[in-house]
């Protein structure tokens, strides 16, 4: 599995380096504005993980609030296309969130997880890590896909089940096999509250460019929710 999710994003890396921050409209006018809204628009001084940063926007425009940023992402030709963005305004690399952190205990401020963690079939070990390197107080931000959208893309679904999906996503006139996990919402909550306290569960709205763009995905937006975000935090001591 962990192969298959490297090999289709470092298919998609051209898509997200040149293509999705203007074309995708789900990530733009959807996505982006929601997690953006829940964090200071000044970040100076603030030690922040990018975890998943795929081609690196989310690095970039942490790195403009002032944050010192580390990007990781399991996709090398992803994590070429975050250099490529970011420049010396974050540092980034490779690395499995599957696997132990190479950071120390009590180091972030915040962990931001965009549209990444439902690629991982278990949660524990990540949270734990997730919750090891941040300080007293820090923050855990995270969006997945809703599980009341992908329960959709199968044809004989097992709601409390955590079952594996392989969909299809056109890109830059290509077809690409991308397989990733869907969750019942109670283990998406109950895996957050094992390691963290849940501040906000937001289910995003469209924004009005989006509905100037795509206005049959936009009222569909508005009566099925595509993605989901949490807000977590570390208990202060």
């Amino acid at each position: 599995m962990k192969d298959k999710v490297k090999d289709v994003f470092n298919g998609l890396s051209g898509a997200y380096e040149k293509s999705v921050d203007t074309n995708g409209l789900y990530n733009s006018e959807y996505e982006r504005p929601s997690m953006l809204a829940v964090l200071p628009d000044d970040l100076t001084g603030k030690v922040i993980l990018d975890a998943g940063c795929a081609a690196g926007w989310y690095a970039l425009q942490l790195a403009k609030r002032g944050a010192k940023v580390v990007g990781i992402d399991l996709s090398p030709e992803m994590v070429n296309a975050a250099k490529r963005r970011v420049g010396d305004k974050a540092e980034i690399f490779c690395h499995d969130l599957a696997e132990p952190l190479p950071f120390a205990s009590q180091s972030f401020d915040y962990v931001v997880s965009s549209l990444t963690l439902h690629y991982l079939q278990d949660w524990q070990l990540t949270f734990s890590e997730f919750r090891r390197i941040l300080k007293s107080g820090g923050v855990f931000l995270f969006s997945v896909h809703h599980p009341f959208a992908d329960i959709k893309l199968l044809r004989n679904p097992s709601y409390f089940s955590t079952e594996l999906i392989i969909d299809k996503w056109r890109k830059d006139g290509k077809v690409f096999d991308v397989p990733f996990y869907r969750r019942p919402l109670q283990k998406i909550l109950n895996d957050t509250l094992s390691f963290f306290t849940i501040k906000e569960v937001i289910e995003p709205l469209p924004t009005e460019t989006f509905k100037m763009a795509n206005p049959v995905s936009y009222n569909r937006l508005l009566k099925t929710p595509n993605f989901l975000i949490i807000k977590a935090a570390v208990a202060k001591k």
